[in-house]
């Protein structure tokens, strides 16, 4: 395992920041961090990145102990709303950043020039980062996150101010990444972009977690067939609540929870066959952010 955490804790005085976190981070893998605001999770990245230590619990990263400075060589970090001198150039903060990583002064220029053209920024490295938009400093806060080709990225709210193509940008880095088996650990609020990417995720609420797993499987569930169909007469409708006796049928629109996708054939062939006229069919899936309101507001919270 990448990240290995067993009851990660830690206390602000009295304030709970993060209780009894335990999760496991597979190599080549995207790791959603998912949560409400306040739920912890910038104060758990911030004890694996080594900029708080744990009031309890205990950690592997890339297979060293927590804390072992070794290993933030092989780290990459991009914080939430970084903030850097607005009279430096792009230039001046990626060079600072490799000073910071001790990178080989020899190919520090040439890997500069990599991670600029990594994040569409080739020929803005001379200019002030107060000329730039917030979406230019956010893919220059990644830029200096990638420098040290880290094996374990973490990255917090990575998409927040940028437009949707560059948030897709952003995705096919991440994947890139991913195929050259590296991994991250992503917190972000835009939670359909976590279901395109993510291959497992932890939620967690009020410092403690409220359930993990791969995303398949926590995705896992009944599904919706949405049908337009118009001339149905009572046998049909009768047939139909064969599949789910709870539909829903309004306007020649109806709802029904279905169990397999063989379902739908079934529910295609009872209209056809009794002389219905069918327009349309639509299976509608649990989603990422329908399951996260249903355990935040829905009582499964902690």
């Amino acid at each position: 395992m990448v990240i290995e955490t067993e009851n990660i804790t830690k206390y602000y005085g009295q304030k709970l920041g993060c209780k009894d976190i335990s999760i496991s981070v597979r190599k080549g893998e995207i790791f959603g961090f998912l949560g409400p605001n306040g739920a912890g999770k910038s104060t758990f990245i911030k004890i694996m990145t080594g900029l708080l230590f744990a009031t309890s619990g205990t950690a592997t990263i890339l297979g060293k102990p927590l804390n072992d400075i070794s290993v933030r060589k092989r780290i990459g970090f991009l914080p939430e709303n970084f903030k850097y001198g607005e009279w430096m150039t792009g230039e001046d903060l990626l060079s600072f950043h490799a000073s910071l990583y001790k990178l080989d002064k020899k190919n520090v220029k040439d890997r500069m020039k990599e991670v600029l053209s990594l994040v569409k920024l080739t020929g803005h490295e001379k200019y002030k980062l107060g000329t730039y938009s917030k979406g230019m400093q956010q893919r220059l806060g990644l830029a200096s996150a990638l420098l040290p080709d880290p094996d374990l990225l973490f990255l917090d709210e990575p998409t927040s101010a940028l437009d949707p193509i560059g948030r897709k940008e952003v995705r096919d880095i991440m994947t890139d990444l991913k195929s050259r088996g590296k991994t991250i650990l992503l917190n972000s609020h835009l939670l359909s972009e976590v279901e395109m990417v993510c291959d497992s995720v932890v939620i967690i609420n009020k410092g403690t977690v409220v359930v993990q797993g791969d995303m398949q499987e926590l995705l896992k569930g009944e599904e919706v067939l949405h049908i337009h169909a118009e001339d149905l007469s009572n046998e049909v409708i009768e047939m139909l609540k064969k599949i789910d006796s709870k539909m829903v049928s309004e306007n020649g629109r109806i709802s029904l929870k279905i169990n397999s996708r063989e379902d739908v054939h079934n529910a295609a062939s009872i209209i056809i066959n009794g002389r219905g006229k069918l327009y349309g069919l639509k299976t509608q899936g649990t989603n990422l952010e329908s399951k996260f309101i249903s355990l935040i507001e829905g009582g499964d919270g902690k």
